[in-house]
């Protein structure tokens, strides 16, 4: 069996890391602090997130404001709606959220079913191993780390200066980290985030069913390669 792939890059949450519970409680905290309805369930925490924390944090103020939850996702895309939500309020209440985000990030977060196995599995075989994410630089290092010590060759987060996901900016710094050609990596994700930002970048995608987005919705999206264990990713990273 040979390598298809050298380097297989992974989104964060959702897909290596089950980090739902600590995201709904650091981002209810945080719209509570600043007088804002911070009860919001994890079904519903799930469509916040993707497209990083001012996105997660727009999404929860416009379902507040009464913003229909089925169409949540246009919100931080090309095609979002006029909405009246004040740029100084997002940043009050980010302000807020960083930091207790930072300090609980990985309270009861953890990986998913055997996703350490399939990360040495495929270090083991020559693959490199990378982490990009839409969450905070400083969060995905220290999970990344605390979480996955050793395991992974590049890690990136959002940060000033890099256009976040789906632009392929972030992809693309990996990439040159690695002195390879897009051809020569597969992006894995749980989000129609992912499927964009694989595109952008010129990569191979492989969208995982047990995150923060169903497959039924990542069908719809026009996802193509969607996989229900590890194992299915080991099978597409070697042939």
């Amino acid at each position: 069996m040979k390598m298809r792939y050298k380097a297989a890059i992974f989104d964060m949450d959702g897909t290596i890391l089950d980090t739902l519970a600590d995201l709904n409680h650091s981002l209810n905290y945080a719209l509570k602090e600043c007088g804002h309805r911070g009860d919001f369930p994890e079904e519903t925490t799930k469509a916040f997130f993707g497209s990083g924390i001012k996105v997660a944090i727009l999404r929860a103020l416009a379902l507040e404001q009464g913003f229909p939850a089925e169409r949540l996702d246009v919100i931080g895309t090309e095609n979002e709606p006029s909405l009246n939500v004040a740029e100084e309020e997002i940043e009050r209440i980010r302000q807020v959220y960083a930091p207790y985000y930072q300090a609980h990030c990985n309270d009861v977060t953890g990986p998913y079913p055997g996703i350490p196995e399939l990360l040495k599995e495929l270090r083991s075989r020559g693959v490199k191993t990378a982490v990009v994410s839409n969450k905070p630089d400083a969060a995905v290092q220290k999970l990344a780390e605390e979480t996955f010590p050793g395991g992974f060759d590049y890690a990136l987060g959002e940060m000033p200066g890099t256009a976040r996901k789906p632009a392929p900016d972030m992809v693309e710094k990996c990439l040159a980290e690695f002195g390879i050609g897009s051809e020569d990596a597969v992006y894995v994700g749980d989000s129609e985030v992912d499927f964009q930002t694989a595109e952008n970048a010129g990569l191979a995608c492989i969208l995982v069913d047990w995150g923060f987005r169903s497959r039924e919705y990542l069908e719809k999206k026009g996802a193509k390669v969607i996989v229900s264990s590890c194992g299915e990713i080991a099978g597409k990273v070697f042939e």
